[in-house]
């Protein structure tokens, strides 16, 4: 079994210097740290940002893209993904949503942020409207596809957050007005 990102077991050596890590409490308030035995650098697991957008079309129907990968292959999700260091925020979900859809997009606004316990990604989630290409898919997706809203595979959605943003987001469009 390949150990995960999120372990601190799978993490043996120090970057800097290639010394031993072991867990050590570094203050009494926090979690135990990697801590570098022969420099003292100490290795912060912080979480990993992603992205995603909820994507509407002139129709009104939502973009969903089929996974291709694990966690989650041949289920469904937004387009989304993880952001690269220094990339601005808005910027990583336009790029997310036109390399894994073939859709540029606009965004409209953030709708909600999605983080769960013992979990690595933190997850920021826009609405977005879609304004030209062509559907496509990258090799991170099987299919993309645009549903009606009584449409939207339920049973078959990869994520916590792919499931609780759609519901947030169909939940505050019907709330307001015009």
């Amino acid at each position: 079994m390949t150990p995960s990102h999120t372990d601190p077991q799978a993490f043996r050596f120090c970057p800097p210097c290639g010394g031993a890590l072991e867990l050590r409490l570094v203050k009494a308030a926090e979690p135990p740290r990697l801590v570098c035995g022969a420099c003292g650098f100490v290795l912060y697991l912080d979480p990993k940002v992603a992205v995603g957008t909820i994507i509407r079309d002139d129709a009104g129907r939502i973009l969903l893209v089929r996974r291709a990968i694990e966690p989650g292959y041949g289920k469904w999700v937004f387009p989304g993904g993880y952001m690269d260091r220094g990339e601005d925020v808005r910027e990583a979900a336009i790029r997310e949503a036109r390399e894994e859809s073939g859709v540029h997009v606009r965004i409209d606004a953030l709708l909600d942020v999605y983080s769960y316990r013992g979990r690595a990604p933190v997850v920021i989630v826009f609405e977005a409207t879609a304004l030209e290409g062509d559907l496509a898919c990258d090799d991170e997706g099987l299919e993309a596809r645009f549903f009606d809203e009584t449409q939207i595979p339920w049973d078959e959605l990869a994520f916590d957050s792919t499931l609780e943003a759609l519901e947030r987001y169909l939940a505050t469009r019907s709330s307001r007005p015009g």
